[in-house]
């Protein structure tokens, strides 16, 4: 996956883009808390192919047409945390969803990827 793109993501997160349940749980020594579903969304929007979940971590993360595992919010969970695909999940799903409309994924994604796109394209 290209640097720049990874950088701007990491550079973007903050608690306005954090899972709200989680936003005061937010560690700035490990600040992908709780950002994988907008992370993923937002990689997709780059690289269109697959968006992974993982039921019993709530974990989203991305498989790039090349079979290429792309997850910039695994560290995450601790060392050893085993990650399995349980589900390729549909783009609308992982957006409007019941769960989705909960967590605000949508307006929490559209701040994450505008900001990403001011960092890419300036």
């Amino acid at each position: 996956m290209d640097r720049q793109l990874e950088n701007a993501i990491r550079n973007s997160w903050d608690k306005k883009t954090c899972y709200p349940p989680n936003t005061n749980k937010r560690s700035l020594k490990n600040s992908s808390l709780w950002q994988c579903a907008v992370t993923a969304l937002v990689i997709q929007d780059y690289v269109w192919w697959k968006l992974l979940f993982c039921f019993h971590n709530n974990h989203y993360w991305n498989r790039l047409p090349n079979w290429e595992i792309v997850d910039l919010t695994k560290e995450q969970f601790p060392e050893g945390t085993l990650l399995c695909i349980d589900e390729i999940i549909e783009r609308t799903s992982c957006l409007t969803g019941k769960s989705a409309i909960q967590a605000k994924t949508n307006e929490r994604y559209q701040l994450l990827k505008s900001r990403v796109e001011k960092k890419i394209y300036v």
